[in-house]
């Protein structure tokens, strides 16, 4: 009988690794510390009526895959029929052969909906009418995928100037997974268009309920944000930056650049550099103060298309890597916070593979005996959350740092679909390890390697986030 391409033991080449996995690490509950789903969608335990919803609404992967492939945008991101758009994926799917999206979307039908059968033009009708009716079941409802996946908690990316009713909602509602918002101030700095950050302040102003009208207010508005995320449990600050930064900023020279800006006047890289820093810094206090993580996302280059960028908007799958240097501007702005003793917990991800040794090597320098792992050295991120990008990040990490006190995966991402991607992470992490035991580079002791596998998996997350403690 010919085996199903998503076996027990895919990515799983060793006895080894097939004891650490199925041993140690498949049954570890999930804490999702970093995504994109929307709250909103967990608040109301959406009911997803087809795969084009649940699958494609929103996954910029899929739609640069199509684009590659030759298929139209109105396919990708327009308003073309979702069967249509679902079928063009499809036609796609065989020629993903080697990049994560083929195994991404075979180990997602498989765990969601017991599909053994390979995606392409000729099985797409069956699969949308088997997946059609098999998410009409309350277990593959929002809230359901999360208590199916053992998903025990999830951080979602919530914007200081957003209303956490959603968020308010799931705290009432008492689900079984702690939904958590996260801290994501990047607006504050957001100078790429001055129209757009004055309206951010603006709604700033109107969640908040502190009029801004200079810097101080400012500061005192994003604070009392930080407070009202604390109140529903957040656990984090997030951080999207292409380029770390460091310029030191005095109160001053932000009240000077905040005035540029209110009135509408071009912000140049200098004075935005400075904005950044100031911004990152009391945030970084903030999050000290309260035992929160700071996360740190550096290196992607966006909306690289300017055209489409126009015309749909941001996060469509125009994004690239970034080859700007990280390190000098980033040491720098730990060690201003550090200093003075006010760097909270933190997690460095890059997106360039060149920058591997210098993060790994970053975060050693702040390591202070407070806790294990204090500084992190997150996990592979974006265009490198594929097997060879979170590969590399292991060796990097085992080489030069304590792979012992990682804190493991995310799925950074806006669908329900996704959660399998531990899965994935998992099974890649016990096949390095057994292949290791296999040939001695580490001690055939699954008590030693298997318990490392559970603390990676899940325990040390949750104990970095004290997610088992309210």
């Amino acid at each position: 009988m010919k085996k199903s391409f998503i076996h027990p033991d895919f990515l799983l080449n060793s006895t080894e690794a097939r004891t650490l996995f199925h041993d140690y690490a498949s049954e570890c509950p999930i804490v999702d510390y970093h995504c994109h789903l929307p709250p909103k969608d967990v608040a109301l335990d959406r009911k997803f009526a087809n795969l084009y919803e649940i699958w494609l609404e929103g996954d910029h992967y899929k739609w640069r895959a199509m684009r590659t492939n030759g298929i139209s945008e109105n396919l990708c991101t327009g308003d073309a029929d979702p069967y249509e758009k679902f079928l063009a994926f499809a036609k796609t799917v065989p020629h993903t052969l080697r990049n994560p999206i083929y195994h991404w979307s075979h180990i997602e039908l498989k765990r969601y909906f017991d599909i053994d059968v390979l995606l392409n033009e000729n099985t797409a009708h069956e699969i949308w009418e088997e997946t059609k009716r098999k998410l009409a079941s309350p277990e593959l409802s929002a809230q359901g995928i999360l208590k199916k996946f053992n998903v025990q908690m999830v951080g979602t990316t919530d914007d200081p100037a957003d209303s956490l009713e959603w968020h308010e909602s799931i705290a009432k509602a008492g689900i079984p997974t702690r939904v958590l918002p996260t801290f994501r101030p990047d607006m504050a700095f957001g100078f790429q268009s001055i129209v757009g950050w004055n309206v951010w302040i603006d709604k700033l102003s109107q969640t908040s309920g502190i009029h801004i009208k200079n810097v101080a207010t400012l500061l005192q508005a994003l604070h009392k944000r930080h407070d009202d995320f604390a109140a529903l449990g957040c656990r984090m600050s997030d951080h999207g930056i292409e380029q770390a930064v460091y310029e030191p900023c005095s109160d001053v020279q932000a009240g000077i650049i905040f005035d540029k800006a209110r009135s509408g006047q071009k912000i140049n890289l200098s004075d935005f550099e400075q904005f950044a820093t100031y911004i990152l810094q009391h945030t970084a206090r903030w999050n000290a103060q309260k035992g929160w993580v700071m996360q740190l996302h550096i290196g992607a280059l966006r909306n690289n298309r300017n055209a489409l960028f126009k015309k749909i908007g941001k996060d469509i799958g125009c994004d690239s890597i970034s080859d700007a240097p990280q390190g000098r501007a980033l040491s720098s702005f730990l060690d201003s916070l550090d200093d003075k003793s006010e760097l909270p917990k933190t997690i460095l991800y890059n997106l360039n593979p060149a920058d591997n040794y210098l993060f790994a090597t970053m975060i050693g320098n702040f390591q202070d005996g407070s806790i294990p792992g204090k500084i992190q050295f997150g996990s592979g991120w974006w265009f490198l959350d594929q097997l060879e990008g979170m590969e590399m990040q292991i060796n990097a990490l085992s080489n030069l740092g304590l792979l012992s006190r990682f804190v493991g995966m995310i799925t950074d991402s806006r669908s329900f679909m996704s959660y399998p991607r531990h899965e994935y992470f998992r099974r890649l992490l016990c096949n390095i390890l057994g292949r290791d035991m296999a040939t001695g580079l580490i001690p055939d002791d699954f008590t030693l390697v298997g318990e490392m596998v559970r603390r990676i998996c899940f325990l040390n997350a949750q104990k970095y986030l004290n997610t088992n403690h309210e």
